[in-house]
């Protein structure tokens, strides 16, 4: 990791750097994404198939690509009873959580005869996609089907990369079955993005696409949007440990490590006004790395993307967080309650030492799709209202409309819309 001095200056740099993971800075694969994508809404399932075969080795048709019964009911053979039993569990907590969320339709009358009000409908369908081969992802399932289940989705399906023998993780299964996946679809890449933007033969369209995905997937869904709603455009993973000289170096180093993992792209990020803190974090990393499966990965990431910055004081350690705006922000303080009503940009915010962010990703309740690359200053984890649509409601009796008709036929003639202004108008004639 690189220890550096926090300044105006070094923070600039800071997020110049970070910023160069964006999905948005890979234009060099636009042709090729934009290519499968006008391809497969041309073509359809001939189109979605060829690129199956192509960069998955599965030989696609309409009659395998739907994932059946009998292969649920062998994924649930094969996942241990145990794990699956964390799974429920952890999806009863998502749902909980979630289930919070949900809001009411509203209406607003008076006496003169006028209603206003917002009406609340959930979307018609969800497209989720989840990623396959190396990236399994069982709880990015949960985190994206359930929040549309309990916002009152009508139909959810999944697209998932089959492996070269079309078999899907069994994990991933017994995640689609427990959190109320309709149908599974075998199809990753862009070209699954593609198919349910537009729709083919045998994969329907849908209204939003969530999830996750490599840099394909991420374009992907930057090209469709407008077509289809979409969750986020997702950089890599990152974490950022606001902490003081209470810190327990041994926590901190073992949280920073669980981010550097995910990818070679992944940032860490330790800011402290503790020097004595720095340098035992720096004496941990060394350790854990000698013990980790994925320490080449870790090694890279925090050489790539992976900082100390040690701060004067709390206040500039606090304005360094909200400027960078990290996807997942640890506070580890004297008091992290205080600390965390000075914090207005992050994903989700975790507090004390005992509330470790993979509690978040797999466990607690709160969603682990968060906005990345210094988007949580405008964007918010995925919740029950990405699933929703808002009816604005109007309704005025003749009394009603009688009192306010010239102030808006005054309104409409000011910006030289005069139908505008006659269509109220007539009614007064």
């Amino acid at each position: 990791m690189k220890k550096i001095k926090l300044t105006d200056e070094t923070k600039k740099q800071l997020l110049e750097s970070l910023l160069k993971r964006s999905p948005s800075q890979y234009t060099e694969y636009e042709n090729t994404v934009n290519e499968i994508i006008n391809n497969v809404r041309t073509n359809g399932d001939k189109a979605l198939f060829e690129y199956t075969e192509k960069f998955d080795g599965y030989k696609l048709s309409s009659e395998n690509i739907l994932v059946t019964r009998e292969e649920i009911d062998e994924a649930f053979k094969q996942v241990g009873k145990e794990l699956i039993e964390v799974i429920k569990e952890a999806a009863e907590n998502i749902r909980s959580f979630h289930a919070k969320q949900l809001r009411n339709s509203w209406f607003d009358t008076k006496e003169d005869g006028s209603l206003l009000g917002m009406k609340i409908t959930a979307i018609d369908r969800a497209g989720v996609y989840v990623p396959g081969g190396k990236a399994a992802y069982p709880s990015s399932v949960l985190m994206n089907v359930i929040p549309a289940k309990v916002a009152g989705v009508r139909d959810i399906i999944v697209t998932t990369p089959p492996g070269k023998t079309g078999v899907i993780d069994p994990g991933t299964l017994v995640a689609c079955e427990i959190a109320g996946v309709d149908r599974i679809y075998k199809a990753g890449g862009a070209q699954a993005i593609a198919a349910m933007a537009f729709g083919t033969g045998s994969v329907p369209k849908v209204d939003k696409i969530t999830g996750p995905g490599n840099i394909f997937v991420a374009l992907a869904k930057k090209a469709v949007y407008g077509h289809v709603s979409i969750d986020s455009i997702a950089g890599p993973s990152e974490v950022m440990v606001l902490a003081d000289d209470t810190a327990n170096a041994h926590y901190v180093a073992a949280d920073l490590l669980s981010q550097a993992e995910h990818d070679e792209l992944a940032s860490a990020i330790l800011v402290t006004t503790s020097e004595r803190l720095a340098n035992e974090v720096e004496e941990e990393i060394d350790g854990y790395l000698k013990t980790l499966s994925r320490a080449d990965i870790i090694r890279k990431s925090l050489d790539n993307y992976g900082y100390i910055l040690l701060a004067d004081n709390m206040k500039d350690s606090i304005d360094a967080v909200n400027e960078i705006a990290s996807e997942h922000l640890e506070i580890l303080t004297a008091n992290p309650f205080d600390t965390m009503t000075r914090i207005r940009n992050a994903g989700a915010i975790f507090l004390g030492e005992f509330s470790s962010e993979p509690l978040g990703d797999y466990f607690a309740g709160p969603n682990h799709i968060l906005p990345t690359n210094g988007t949580a200053k405008f964007f918010s984890p995925v919740n029950v209202d990405d699933f929703i649509k808002k009816t604005s409601i109007i309704s005025y009796s003749r009394e009603a409309l009688e009192k306010v008709h010239k102030q808006v036929e005054l309104f409409a003639r000011s910006e030289g819309l005069t139908a505008h202004e006659n269509s109220i108008k007539v009614r007064f004639e």
